[in-house]
């Protein structure tokens, strides 16, 4: 008898009137809302503007649903346009199939277009956002708990996942393969996040090491899933993107790190601009922070009756 076992929703949606609310679409705007607001933060502490990393997204967002559907629909084509199956259903994003590999590549495409209309370079804009990224995933799959989908193999451990039975699933227990892939994310964000306090990494190294150790624990999540996929040399295709994307992201760093070491200065060239604005728009102060009436000392701007340089204005004696 198992004593202990993470039970599965006995439903994905609940409906509100006539308006359904499913749970991997809430997970999916809650990790969204996450990376955009510690993106935001990450973006402020380096310099940059409050507000850019959304507005940004609102490009990058929707480049990577549609990347990442496309890449699903494109790796498991069998699901929708094999013979008795509808080929409408492809568009049902609702009911789960996200390939992060396409989300992150066309969601980068998008981003590069946000970044370019504001002259942002975007390795910089990369790095603020990969924790918030990783975080975002941590709890986006959460969503295949909802949907009872992308479970491990059979497993009597006390985590075990329950399953009930369903379309293409066969009651039991699991290995809580979302689970493992949440936690790990996690891990993940906390390790750019302290790697990039610690080495201060810049021109995309942040963002390429999260790719790297996200792929290092896909690799094996990955393998453990039962869920039915295409096999090359008898590994996962996903397994292979993994071990491919992995090696990509570290020749980056070790390459990255010789061609352009340190981290950028200026990471928004629009917040030097709005504050050469501000100095402009004050004649009486230098750029020093010296009243320009003063004059430099024992020079002619000492003052009409030759008052000290320090002396004090006139509103600040009266204080």
């Amino acid at each position: 008898m198992d004593l202990a076992y993470i039970p599965s929703p006995s439903t994905g949606v609940l409906h509100l009137g006539p308006v359904p609310l499913r749970g991997y679409a809430f997970c999916i705007i809650i990790g969204v809302f996450v990376a955009v607001w510690y993106g935001n933060k990450r973006w402020l502490a380096r310099g940059g503007k409050a507000g850019t990393v959304a507005d940004i997204a609102v490009w990058a967002v929707p480049f990577g649903l549609v990347g990442g559907r496309l890449y699903h629909v494109i790796t498991d084509y069998q699901l929708y346009f094999s013979e008795g199956e509808n080929w409408v259903d492809a568009f049902k994003i609702w009911e789960g199939g996200l390939g992060i590999w396409g989300a992150i590549a066309l969601g980068a495409v998008g981003a590069w277009i946000g970044c370019r209309r504001r002259g942002i370079p975007l390795p910089a804009y990369a790095d603020a956002i990969a924790p918030g990224i990783a975080f975002a995933q941590a709890i986006g799959r959460w969503g295949n708990w909802f949907n009872q989908e992308l479970y491990g193999r059979p497993t009597d451990l006390p985590w075990a996942l329950e399953i009930s039975a369903g379309d293409n699933r066969e009651a039991g227990l699991y290995h809580p393969t979302f689970l493992y892939e949440s936690l790990w994310c996690v891990g993940v964000a906390l390790l750019v996040i302290w790697a990039d306090r610690r080495f201060r990494l810049g021109h995309g190294r942040a963002f390429a090491l999260y790719v790297a150790a996200y792929c290092a624990g896909r690799g094996w999540i990955e393998y453990m899933r039962v869920d039915e996929a295409h096999h090359i040399l008898g590994l996962r295709l996903n397994v292979w993107t993994a071990i491919v994307v992995f090696l990509l992201a570290v020749a980056y760093i070790v390459v990255s790190s010789r061609v352009r070491p340190g981290r950028e200065e200026v990471v928004e060239p629009a917040v030097l601009a709005d504050a050469a604005k501000a100095d402009a728009a004050q004649p009486g102060v230098a750029k020093s922070g010296v009243a320009d009436s003063a004059g430099p000392v024992g020079g002619a701007g000492a003052g009409k009756r030759g008052a000290p340089t320090d002396a004090k204005p006139e509103s600040a004696e009266k204080s």
